[in-house]
């Protein structure tokens, strides 16, 4: 649609501005205007203790202030949902560009990049809406997990040129979601502490840089984290990312050639995440880094240095032992040995196996992580094994690893065009994942950075490696995304999937746990080439909100 076209559809807007509700699947230009007729009224299906959400949209052919004030949800039965848990965010839009090939460096100039809605701002509930804009607004309701089933209805007032009212309706099922502490998914998405102390300016690791984390991690917890992302050397990737990602152990080489190592930081940062709520792994990053380059501090020679012998020799061996001793005794004594493992991103098996006879070696029950490719050679090892998507564990495999009590995880990154989390990419792909790691049988999903920002996350989410979006999910301020809250949905549904099957084999209803089954067939990733993820969750969502 030319520019000419779009101006000559605000012009035929009848009344100049519109308001309703929107697809939550789906971004919408700020310069065009919805193709689907505006509603004003929405119903959504929740179970008691889930969080739920719909989009909304004004849009104008003339300036103006937006504002929008919802209240409580009443039931017939006079319950309630609290008016402090049903929000709406004003959203915002950011630049993006294309997925082309995926990985490896790129110019802007050479992507078609564009404007898409990702950001909601929960805190913003005031917009200046210029001349032929949309502006979509976010509505997400967190259902009491004490609520009595039935409708709960409201109104959502939007003022703009005038005032307008829509009708929005939660249905509450007689079915309970745990909370999330207690979900079975194991969600990983990697945190970077520097980052936020970048974007706050203020002093990495003072006490103003943990009262800045604490938010954005609150924020992940309540999503289903499980894992706390601690780097243990520094720049475990190379430095691939924006911001710095510093050791939180300080490794000294004394003068009588001996080691100390100072955890001071490592236990502080370790103790602050858990107390967030996310608190059941510990994942080291890395004793192989992208970047085979170990910094320490050299007191002999009074100045920092690094080490760079090769993975598996017997220097890294004895550069590594003394250290990995250390780390044992130390991770005992706090108690955090069980749920601490060694982790690799994307490391050649060679690398691997040196790695896993070193740490066995030190103590037999150390645990080890990676994310990459399967090798059914070193699988045994691998306690927690978070495979690629082109990848898939044995059936075979996948069962004897759960019976051992391994965890079997897969992750995307910048290879893959879908399913995906780039802020091009449609909102539903990240629903779609819970239902894919279901159909799998696998039991979580992971996703390299949480909050790795580009030099302007709010504006511009291009960065010079990847595909838009792929360094972070979240927003500065903490602020959330339609990303995120689509992952937290398909999180949910994955819950919803494991505790229905389970009730439906204790109750001996074969027929429906055929259903649910046959449905999750279709959730293989071949399929998106031909079938839109919104449309293929749409389909089968009826079946888990019955």
């Amino acid at each position: 649609m030319t520019t000419a076209e779009k101006t000559a559809r605000w012009q035929t807007l009848k009344g100049g501005t519109a308001v309703g509700f929107l697809n939550s699947n789906k971004r919408y230009p700020q310069d065009r205007i919805p193709e689907a007729a505006a509603k004003n009224a929405e119903t959504l299906v929740a179970w008691k203790g889930e969080r739920v959400h719909t989009q909304l949209g004004v849009w104008s052919a003339k300036e103006g202030a937006v504002a929008a004030a919802v209240g409580s949800l009443k039931s017939e039965n006079g319950a309630e949902i609290p008016a402090d848990r049903v929000q709406t965010g004003f959203m915002g839009y950011v630049m993006t560009d294309e997925f082309r090939n995926g990985c490896g460096h790129r110019k802007p100039v050479d992507f078609d990049s564009s404007l898409v809605a990702d950001a909601i701002d929960f805190g913003k509930t005031r917009a200046v809406l210029k001349p032929n804009q949309v502006q979509p607004i976010w509505v997400s309701i967190d259902v009491p997990a004490d609520a009595p089933a039935g409708n709960y209805e409201g109104p959502i007032t939007i003022k703009a040129d005038k005032e307008y009212r829509l009708r929005l309706t939660v249905k509450v099922l007689d079915k309970v979601l745990p909370p999330a502490s207690q979900w079975a998914f194991h969600l990983d998405l990697w945190q970077h502490p520097a980052a936020v102390a970048r974007v706050h300016n203020v002093p990495l690791w003072s006490d103003a840089h943990f009262e800045r984390m604490r938010p954005y991690y609150a924020m992940l917890a309540k999503a289903g984290q499980k894992f706390i992302t601690a780097s243990i050397v520094n720049e475990p990737w190379g430095h691939q990312t924006y911001d710095d990602y510093p050791s939180l152990i300080k490794w000294t080489r004394k003068k009588d050639g001996g080691w100390s190592f100072d955890y001071s930081l490592f236990d502080k940062y370790i103790t602050f995440v858990m107390s967030t709520g996310i608190n059941q792994r510990i994942n080291c990053y890395s004793m192989v880094p992208w970047k085979v380059a170990f910094q320490y501090y050299d007191e002999g020679l009074g100045r920092d240095t690094v080490f760079t012998g090769k993975i598996g020799s017997e220097a890294y061996n004895v550069f590594w032992t003394p250290m990995l001793k250390d780390f044992t005794r130390h991770l005992k004594a706090k108690g955090w040995f069980e749920k601490t493992t060694i982790a690799m991103d994307e490391r050649p098996m060679d690398a691997m196996k040196a790695v896993i006879r070193l740490l066995k070696g030190i103590d037999k029950d150390w645990k080890i992580a990676l994310a990459g490719d399967y090798h059914a050679e070193i699988e045994k090892d691998i306690d927690d094994y978070c495979i690629a998507s082109a990848h898939q564990f044995p059936a075979d495999v996948l069962a004897a690893r759960n019976q051992r009590g391994q965890l079997s995880t897969w992750y995307t990154c910048c290879t893959e065009k879908y399913p995906n989390g780039f802020t091009f990419s449609p909102p539903a792909e990240h629903v779609w994942i819970g239902w894919y790691t279901a159909a799998k049988g696998m039991k979580g999903y992971l996703r390299w950075a949480y909050n790795s920002w580009t030099a302007d996350p709010v504006n511009d989410s291009r960065f010079r490696t990847w595909p838009a979006g792929d360094t972070y999910q979240v927003y500065p301020g903490p602020v959330t995304s339609i990303r995120f809250e689509k992952m937290i949905e398909g999180v949910q549904d994955f819950e919803k999937i494991r505790i229905l099957k389970k009730k439906y084999k204790e109750n001996g209803n074969a027929a429906k746990l055929k259903q649910l089954e046959a449905a999750l067939t279709a959730f293989e990733i071949k399929n998106l080439a031909q079938q839109a993820a919104a449309d293929m969750v749409t389909k089968v969502k009826p079946l888990i909100n019955q």
